[in-house]
């Protein structure tokens, strides 16, 4: 193959690329059907004309035959008169329309077949041009929707790429991250003051018992110098008690 071949079918198939890509269905199947009207005119041309010829041909063929009576009754006539070569010469001429009239039906049989060929073609194409205009306004509709649906898409896939989406989905995650944060510290002092709380309800019960406690011991304390039978008495150190109850206090501190 040479170069410029390969070339040449480079630039056809350039050239039929960017046509592809130009093409407007709805305006392409406007203009197909304006070309089928296009050709039904000629066509309806063509069948008028090849009838008129028909026409034509028929009343020629029936002149010669008119002609070739004609003559034959003059040559009968020329006999009867004893012209021999008068009834010659008119026989000829008779026998020379008689040969046009044969010509011109054979040639009508020929015109006739083509006039009915015409006619037929002129029948399938008014059908097809009435199924084309009865299919392209749904083949523009279905266009027209795969056109909207093919721009939607590339809407859609160009969604992931745009900076301002990016920037969007960014501000939302951060302001979930503040919202997390805030949560967390609603949780932390709701903890803080629940535990103040708690401290504040059992501080009663601790003095009420420390109370109790040091009630106990000083009731206690009387007796406690009375002598056993039998026995010595021994008095009740006060240090020890004092210390008995803060070894008490810091038990209960560390509750």
């Amino acid at each position: 193959m040479g170069f410029f071949d390969r070339l040449g079918r480079l630039v056809r198939a350039n050239a039929n690329a960017a046509v592809g890509a130009m093409e407007d269905p709805a305006k392409i199947l406007d203009q197909s059907v304006a070309d089928m009207q296009a050709d039904l005119v000629k066509l309806r041309q063509a069948v008028a004309t090849a009838i008129a010829s028909q026409k034509r041909i028929q009343n020629q063929a029936e002149q010669a035959e008119a002609q070739a009576k004609i003559w034959y009754e003059r040559a009968e006539l020329a006999l009867k008169k004893g012209e021999e070569d008068l009834a010659r010469e008119a026989l000829g001429r008779r026998k020379t329309c008689q040969d046009t009239a044969t010509a011109l039906n054979t040639q009508l049989q020929s015109q006739a077949g083509q006039v009915e060929q015409l006619k037929q073609s002129l029948v399938k194409l008014e059908s097809k041009i009435a199924e084309a205009k009865t299919k392209k306004d749904m083949l523009k509709a279905r266009a027209q929707a795969a056109q909207a649906q093919a721009q939607l898409q590339s809407a859609v896939g160009n969604l992931g790429t745009n900076s301002s989406m990016a920037a969007f989905e960014r501000m939302e995650e951060k302001v979930e991250a503040l919202e997390a944060r805030s949560q967390a510290a609603a949780e932390l002092a709701g903890a803080d003051l629940e535990s103040q709380f708690a401290a504040l309800e059992g501080a009663p019960e601790v003095d009420d018992e420390l109370a109790a406690l040091k009630g106990k011991l000083a009731g206690s304390a009387p007796a406690a110098a009375l002598p056993e039978a039998g026995g010595v008495v021994q008095p009740v150190k006060v240090e020890e008690v004092d210390a008995e109850l803060e070894e008490l206090k810091r038990s209960i501190d560390k509750l």
